[in-house]
């Protein structure tokens, strides 16, 4: 006999056993009503003779409005005795939305859905997948055996399998798969059941999908928080050591020139007593020195804070850093105002970077920074036809530490791509709240 056929008989065999029992009830039913109120009513009013037209009528009205409840509780019944204890497919409808959303949390809603499919329809095992960006992924499979199919649901299921996609407002979510156990196909009722636990699990699965989508997030944040913290970390020491730099800088340089002339300006105070003549040799000397001093302390500011930045903004101060750069820097600013003090300094020093190690170590013989200020951002890219590097390898490097952590204690963020005909690009961008109209 063939296989579809075979099926086919055998649903039909299940059915007929339920709708007997059905049938075999109600009849009970009807002639138990029947023989209490017009036989039994009937004896206590003293009309044994012949049915009382009264009480006929009110067994028949009793029938009537009770034969639907009856019927569905026989069907009830009959589907459970049929299918040797397990609850009907009514009473899985009815307990699916309590099943699948109780107090037990979110995270087994996948493995209870299998559980309620499978203790619903009688099958082998069943399974939840659920759709991502990747394609579908399973979920849960209940009860765990290890026979279960492990691969997706394919357009043309195995000999004894089942698929229903589970949509919601048309957009597909996951898929439900049911093995059916050898010799015991789905009753057309089973097969409706599983269709409709299909149309109810759209809700659900999306509720699902969400929770694993803030989960993700959740991670992703925590992530992030921890980047900046350690970022925040690099940043202090960076300062500590910048200040110590300075201080050195200051001692070394600066502090040495005006200690020298305050020494020479002594002695040409001693020396004017005795020889004017070698006193004023002395003190024309000490023009060149406070010269030497003053460069000194320039150069040491400019490393603070650029004049020009304070003055004029990014792009004049970005024209005047690379005026001496040994290949063209072509600087656009394209309007992009003024900004807070923090923002531009970060933007500045970032910029400067990106050139330098163009020029310095990609063996650039070109290098464009261009800048733009739209919906409260400011953007800056820095590319160059240098020879490139190592993309992944970007946190290794000091200086792309330091760039990446200015930009990241202002919310920003930073990229670094490989260009397809050879260079690099630095892109990154920065929050601006409010353009400020004058900034020193």
């Amino acid at each position: 006999m063939p296989h579809a056929a075979r099926l086919s008989r055998l649903r039909f065999r299940t059915d007929r056993r339920v709708t007997l029992l059905v049938l075999g009830g109600l009849s009970v039913f009807v002639v138990i009503t029947y023989v209490v109120i017009v036989l039994g009513l009937g004896a206590l009013v003293g009309r044994t003779d012949s049915p009382d037209l009264g009480l006929s009528l009110l067994a028949t009205a009793i029938v009537a409005l009770g034969f639907e409840p009856v019927q569905i509780r026989l069907e009830r019944r009959a589907i459970r005795m049929v299918n040797e204890g397990r609850p009907s497919p009514y009473d899985v409808l009815s307990r699916f939305s309590e099943a699948v959303t109780g107090p037990q949390g979110g995270e087994d809603v996948p493995a209870r859905m299998a559980q309620v499919l499978v203790e619903g329809t009688g099958v082998l095992w069943a399974q939840v997948w659920l759709s991502d960006d990747n394609g579908l992924v399973l979920a849960a499979t209940y009860p765990l055996l290890a026979d279960a199919d492990l691969d997706p649901p394919g357009a043309a299921p195995a000999p004894g399998r089942r698929t229903h996609t589970v949509r919601l407002a048309g957009e597909p979510l996951g898929v439900l798969r049911i093995c059916e156990q050898e010799g015991r196909p789905l009753t057309p009722v089973e097969d409706k059941l599983f269709a409709g636990l299909a149309a109810q699990a759209g809700v659900v699965l999306d509720g699902v999908r969400l929770r694993a989508q803030l989960a993700r997030r959740a991670v992703e944040l925590s992530g992030r928080a921890e980047e900046l913290r350690i970022s925040r970390e690099r940043l202090v020491e960076a300062q500590d050591a910048a200040r110590r730099g300075l201080e050195r800088d200051i001692h070394d340089g600066a502090q040495q020139h005006l200690v020298a002339l305050a020494v020479n300006l002594r002695l040409a105070e001693t020396l004017t007593a005795q020889s004017s003549e070698r006193a004023s040799d002395v003190l024309a000397a000490q023009v060149g020195a406070a010269q030497v001093a003053t460069d000194t302390l320039i150069e040491l500011a400019r490393g603070i804070y650029p004049r020009d930045l304070g003055r004029h903004g990014i792009g004049t101060a970005l024209r005047t850093a690379v005026v001496t750069s040994p290949v063209p820097v072509v600087v656009t600013d394209d309007d992009c105002g003024r900004h807070s003090r923090a923002i531009e300094a970060a933007v500045y020093f970032c910029c400067l970077e990106a050139v330098q190690n163009a020029v310095k170590h990609a063996g650039a013989t070109g290098v464009v920074v261009a800048m733009s200020a739209e919906e409260g951002v400011l953007k800056f890219t820095i590319t160059d036809d240098g020879r490139g590097f190592d993309v992944e390898a970007v946190d290794d490097g000091g200086g792309l530490t330091n760039m990446r952590d200015r930009v990241d204690s202002l919310g920003g963020t930073m990229r670094w791509l490989r260009l397809a005909d050879g260079g690099t690009r630095v892109a990154g961008q920065l929050p601006s709240l409010g353009v400020e109209t004058r900034v020193r």
